[in-house]
């Protein structure tokens, strides 16, 4: 059983700027494709920062924003103290948080939560940007369809996992919730079959009406049931 990879989710087409862009350009380009932030790049398309509107906005604020002369100009255009106009590298967040492709989503989102970014560049093993994905683009996984979410259960936990029938346990999903019904063989499959559900993308929450044969102990999770059979995350 494997979680969905950050890889699968992410967008490879990729809004993003050098780190001499000007603001007026990171800003022209935020507001022209509707995006909220973009990563910056250094000559060689590695990941050295990311440039959001609330950058942009701390910096206005900061600063003393001007107009140029140029009729067009826009208000976007900050003039820094020695003349020169602000780039992309004077209000990026830096260092970046990135995620590699390989990663899997829920990883990609507890890392997301944990350092407040609403986006994360995906890196390659040079840490060249070879996508992104943001916060939409995991809440995907809580819409995938309940009969998707079926049949992951049984083909990929129930007997791709614990080696059970396809009818061993009887699996029932409504809006993400999953209602497992049955009789295992031992007390400790119940518990195992249990956590591994919960891991499954796009499971809400389990409601176990499952009971065993044989009252064996309960032994202490293995490390399968965080991270899949192979160990793989």
């Amino acid at each position: 059983m494997k979680h969905i990879k950050v890889g699968d989710l992410m967008t490879d087409e990729v809004v993003s700027v050098l780190s001499v862009t000007s603001f007026k350009e990171v800003a022209k380009l935020l507001a022209q494709h509707n995006i909220s932030g973009l990563p910056v790049l250094d000559d060689e398309d590695r990941v050295v920062g990311v440039v959001s509107e609330s950058d942009l906005l701390s910096r206005q604020a900061a600063g003393h924003p001007m107009r140029s002369g140029a009729p067009d100009a826009a208000p976007w255009t900050t003039v820094s103290s020695l003349g020169a106009e602000v780039t992309a590298a004077e209000v990026m967040s830096t260092p970046a948080v990135t995620v590699r492709a390989e990663e899997t989503a829920p990883d990609a989102a507890r890392l997301m939560a944990r350092r407040g970014v609403e986006r994360l560049p995906v890196v390659d093993d040079e840490d060249r940007l070879v996508g992104i994905v943001t916060r939409r683009d995991l809440l995907r996984l809580f819409l995938r369809p309940d009969a998707e979410i079926r049949l992951r259960i049984i083909e990929d936990v129930v007997v791709g996992t614990m080696g059970l029938e396809t009818d061993a346990v009887a699996v029932h999903v409504m809006d993400g919730v999953v209602t497992l019904e049955g009789r295992l063989e031992n007390r400790s499959q119940i518990a195992i079959l249990t956590r591994l559900v919960e891991q499954l993308d796009g499971v809400v929450a389990v409601m176990g009406h499952v009971t065993a044969h044989a009252d064996d102990p309960v032994p202490a999770p293995p490390q399968y049931a965080a991270h899949g059979l192979t160990g793989e995350r």
